[in-house]
């Protein structure tokens, strides 16, 4: 019994010796990952934010690994301004910054060659408060076309940046009242949706974001939903010919006669 116990520990013996030294050999073989780090958002920011020194902090990351665009160093984002929001612990990348110098705000997200125009809406316009930032509309107008009432689909698949003063949306969706919607769009654009507003009435249609097919539907007339027929043409009358007055007679002949002391006049017609 005595030799039985001492022949196990000397078992148990070699083998906690030869895990600890696999162990070992385990972990001077396992390279060392080079750290580095990488600047991410200190707290949930807004689209527009001029980022500043206590919005960002740096965690870290490996060097082998770096992301496309990120950043190491705080100051390389310090003074710039987001294009689209981040939220705690984000990375920080290129592609998420306005332009240096472009400032911030609603300005600092307008792409280069495009404008943000601002058109006045209520409740039923603005789709019940569902036109949010982010969203995207079609814009409709609806005047009067000669004695003919008329709708039509003005501007296709355009992105709303901002309803009311609000640039970003509820973070539950929920429908916000404005009386006023910014839109994003072309100089050309612009221009249509200015005449567009200050000559009839204008009507947000929502439209989900992931469809950017284009379908130009057709102008809707009055008279098309009230079911009136177009009248016949009718056959215009021949105008009667203008039939120029006979001419004037000519006056008659007068003729003085003489008979010694006794003038008599003669009347003759005039052929």
């Amino acid at each position: 019994m005595f030799i039985g116990t001492i022949v196990a520990l000397l078992i148990a013996l070699v083998s906690a010796t030869y895990v600890y030294k696999r162990m070992q050999e385990a972990n001077t073989s396992r390279p060392v990952t080079p750290t580095g780090q990488i600047v991410v958002a200190a707290g949930n920011l807004p689209l527009g934010a001029r980022l500043r020194a206590q919005d960002l902090r740096v965690i870290p990351w490996a060097s082998a690994q770096p992301m496309q665009g990120s950043f190491s160093r705080i100051e390389d984002c310090l003074d710039r301004a987001l294009i689209s929001s981040v939220v705690e612990n984000e990375p920080v990348l290129e592609g998420k910054l306005a332009p240096k110098g472009s400032g911030a705000g609603l300005s600092a997200v307008i792409p280069e060659g495009m404008r943000a125009i601002s058109v006045r809406v209520d409740d039923v316009v603005a789709v019940a408060g569902f036109v949010l930032p982010g969203t995207m509309v079609d814009v409709q107008l609806t005047a009067e076309a000669g004695a003919a009432s008329v709708t039509n689909t003005i501007l296709e698949d355009v992105r709303v940046l901002a309803a009311g003063q609000r640039v970003e949306q509820d973070k539950e969706g929920k429908p916000q009242a404005v009386s006023v919607v910014t839109l994003l769009v072309t100089p050309e654009q612009a221009n249509k949706l200015t005449m567009a507003s200050n000559n009839g009435r204008i009507h947000l249609a929502l439209r989900n974001t992931t469809d950017t097919k284009l379908t130009e539907p057709p102008p809707v007339y009055m008279s098309s939903l009230l079911g009136a027929r177009p009248q016949p043409a009718t056959a215009a009358k021949p105008k009667a010919k203008r039939v120029a007055p006979p001419p004037a007679p000519a006056p008659p002949l007068v003729i003085e006669v003489i008979r010694g002391e006794k003038r008599d006049t003669a009347t003759f017609p005039n052929h």
